[in-house]
């Protein structure tokens, strides 16, 4: 597929249920999906299954964790009129396709995954040694390609898991995607496309295959993401025509690189639940205020009197996220030439985070208030998701011989 994603393709991004989310979510990434739900067909999901792989002996937490974070993302902006949300575990063809694509992946291909053995390293305390936890990079490809997802929004540490799924797809494309009647089907479909853009296709086919001229491709795939009258299988058939190979029944997604979150801990460290480090969304105001003006500061201020060095102070890093240039410049001055204390420098902190959660807050309300609210905005977000599943689903089997008739 195209590396440019187009404006209204779709868009596929997930978490795992964690319970109640905190700045470092908000900034990392809530507020890209906020974002992204304009301008894309946006599928996010609550990864529950995910979340067995690491926390299988605890799943009992599991449940109330997914509805204070779905409610967490409804607060942060997310709108279920644009976007749609749903549960993994809703959706049971993502485990099937699962399985159907581990059948063709090779092991060697999971065991390289870098996080695999990060992770074994991280949580020393927890036995990973499982097919679950081993397969789960595999089971976020079939999280993808069941959508059909062009883009997925991720940090640099996931750009592995993506590059996984885009061989995945690859290596099923060329085992299935090869139809008996594949080349006459594919020449019937361009005639669909009108003689102008047929013949600007066959040229970029022809540029591609015969002098492999890459921007040829990207024009020839260009050109197939405006044809408004193929269908979804015409289209992927072209693709794979246009390419040399067969029919695309799994597109290859591309990466959305997020910029990392500059959002950091109360403690100088990332913030995470973790560190016990964190300032929850739907926080107390004053719970909030009091967090901020005891975080600790330049160890070299013992008094008030003592100058500082704003860069070795973890109030300085909040200073990146939520203050202007005004602002940083008073820091700097006061903090150096000690005419500002440290409560006064987190001033300014605490009332934008403030400013920042009170619209959160109130949003979280109408939905903490209202459970059934929720709960119906999943079941609708599942049953949208699960009929694109479903038709994913039919052609792989399809292409895999398994559909019975």
């Amino acid at each position: 597929m195209s590396s440019v994603i187009p404006h209204n393709a779709r868009v596929l991004s997930g978490m795992r249920p964690t319970g109640q989310l905190h700045l470092g979510h908000y900034h990392g990434v809530l507020k890209n999906w906020v974002k992204l739900q304009h301008e894309y067909a946006c599928y996010f999901f609550v990864a529950d299954w995910h979340a067995l792989t690491t926390h299988y002996e605890s799943s009992g937490i599991i449940a109330q964790s997914v509805w204070d974070m779905v409610i967490d993302w409804l607060a942060a902006g997310v709108n279920p009129g644009t976007a749609k949300l749903f549960i993994q575990s809703r959706v049971p063809e993502h485990a099937e396709l699962h399985l159907l694509l581990s059948m063709v992946t090779p092991l060697g291909w999971l065991e390289r995954v870098p996080t695999y053995k990060d992770q074994q390293e991280k949580l020393k305390e927890k036995d990973l040694a499982t097919y679950g936890f081993l397969g789960y990079p595999l089971l976020q490809s079939a999280d993808i390609l069941i959508y059909k997802a062009q883009g997925v929004p991720v940090g640099e540490d996931q750009v592995a898991h993506v590059e996984l799924t885009r061989e995945v797809a690859r290596r099923f494309n060329h085992l299935y995607g090869r139809e008996p009647d594949f080349e006459d089907k594919a020449e019937a479909a361009i005639k669909k496309m009108g003689k102008k853009a047929a013949k600007l296709y066959r040229d970029a086919r022809k540029r591609y295959q015969e002098q492999g001229d890459a921007e040829a491709l990207d024009v020839g795939r260009a050109l197939l993401e405006e044809q408004q009258n193929l269908t979804i299988g015409d289209r992927e058939r072209l693709f794979g025509y246009l390419e040399g190979s067969g029919r695309i029944i799994l597109p290859e997604p591309q990466a959305m690189l997020t910029p990392a979150s500059k959002m950091i801990g109360l403690d100088g460290q990332k913030m995470s639940k973790s560190y016990n480090n964190t300032i929850a969304l739907r926080e107390a105001p004053e719970q909030v205020t009091q967090k901020l003006r005891t975080m600790p500061t330049d160890p070299a201020r013992v008094r008030r009197t003592d100058p500082g060095t704003p860069e070795k102070c973890p109030v300085w890093l909040l200073h990146q996220v939520y203050s202007d240039d005004g602002v940083r410049a008073w820091v700097q001055q006061g903090c150096t030439s000690a005419g500002i204390g440290c409560l006064d420098c987190k001033q300014p902190i605490v009332d934008a985070v403030l400013a920042e959660l009170e619209p959160i807050r109130e949003r979280a309300e109408q939905y903490v208030t209202n459970p059934s609210l929720v709960r119906s905005i999943v079941e609708e977000g599942c049953d949208a998701a699960r009929s694109v599943a479903r038709e994913t689903l039919q052609e792989v089997r399809t292409a895999m011989g398994l559909s019975y008739k």
